[in-house]
């Protein structure tokens, strides 16, 4: 399994949101497992995303599609405030015991 870990700076979260929920069908189509939203509890302003895929690839490649076709364009991404910082996470080895 791979997660692609997304962090940037928002506008407002109603419109963050509504771009959001407007690529679900993009990200089941693009193999994302499962997705997690949170925000830091003292700023309103900012928003974190995991995305689960099966395989880091699959993780690039949808990075890659947010990256040309998403946040490229204040039309596809209207709530964006800043450049995304992003990194495709995998579970770490377990100690050698």
């Amino acid at each position: 399994m791979a997660t692609l870990h997304i962090e940037h700076p928002i506008t407002d979260y109603p419109t963050w949101r509504a771009a959001f929920d407007g690529l679900a069908d993009a990200r089941r189509q693009n193999g994302v497992m499962s997705e997690r939203v949170t925000q830091p509890v003292d700023d309103p302003r900012y928003i974190v995303v995991d995305l689960d895929f099966a395989t880091a690839e699959q993780a690039a490649s949808f990075l890659r599609f947010l990256e040309a076709r998403v946040w490229a364009s204040s039309t596809s991404a209207p709530a964006l405030a800043g450049r995304p910082r992003t990194a495709i996470l995998q579970p770490a080895p377990t100690a050698a015991g």
